[in-house]
């Protein structure tokens, strides 16, 4: 296991792109140990395995309005549990306690070094390493009942991230949508946005954030969903793409 680097033309297909080994983490001046791969050869795992992922909730203002909610005057913020993340091609696991699991498509930040801590709006733009998509899996049900996020958002598997990150990306107006379906010839678009609609941006948001917590390099800053949350069942597949990142596919599976 080890992170590496993805070689090849932007948009180019799977079969067209290398995987570059990195030794060590890829924070500062990268190096290569010489081992190479085809990217068909590999498994992607979770690109970053984050000490939090800080969570921003309605800041979509369809959102906040599909599930009744006024949009908040301050950044709506709750974490998810590192333990929650999981890769590319994993499975999202349905829990026994919910009867009404969503996806929430997103695009996540990443924080590179050395972090970020009660930063204005550039040492927050400085702080950013790259960026990727997220699903904020959500158990629906739970969050209406439980009066607080921390069950119905934190289960194993409820924060996908993938398939790679992105660095040196423009994300003030970025596609993001979402894909459901049992097979890849009838997926059915669920939500389509673009990040040019959040209610608060990128660097206002990790500016905030850096203000209440530290953000350690790694860290995940999930920016928030458009509209079309819809419930998820077994022997689903659900599908985040993102302009200038990719996609990322997990199946769905029942706990065992």
């Amino acid at each position: 296991m080890s992170f590496g680097a993805v070689e090849g033309e932007p948009g180019a297909g799977p079969e067209a792109l290398t995987i570059a080994e990195i030794e060590g983490h890829p924070f500062g001046n990268l190096t290569f140990s010489g081992a190479r791969w085809a990217l068909s050869d590999v498994r992607l795992l979770s690109p970053i395995l984050p000490s939090k992922v800080v969570c921003v909730g309605r800041n979509y203002a369809d959102h906040a309005a599909e599930l009744g909610n006024d949009v908040p005057k301050e950044p709506l913020l709750f974490l998810k549990p590192s333990t929650s993340v999981i890769g590319p091609r994993d499975a999202i696991r349905l829990p026994i306690f919910s009867k009404q699991v969503e996806h929430e498509a997103e695009l996540a930040v990443v924080i590179g070094a050395p972090g970020a801590r009660r930063a204005d709006r550039a040492a927050a733009e400085r702080a950013i390493f790259g960026y990727t998509c997220a699903n904020d899996v959500t158990a629906r049900d739970l969050q209406r009942s439980d009066g607080q996020w921390t069950r119905a958002k934190g289960f194993d598997s409820f924060c996908p991230i993938g398939p790679w990150i992105t660095t040196g990306l423009d994300v003030s107006d970025l596609e993001i949508r979402c894909e459901v379906g049992r097979n890849p010839e009838e997926m059915e678009v669920r939500q389509l946005g673009r990040t040019k609609d959040m209610v608060f941006d990128v660097p206002g948001l990790v500016s905030y954030i850096s203000h209440v917590m530290t953000l350690l390099p790694g860290d995940v800053v999930l920016t928030g969903t458009p509209a079309g949350v819809s419930p998820l069942v077994e022997g689903d597949t659900v599908t985040v793409r993102i302009d200038g990142i990719g996609e990322l596919t997990n199946p769905v599976v029942p706990v065992a």
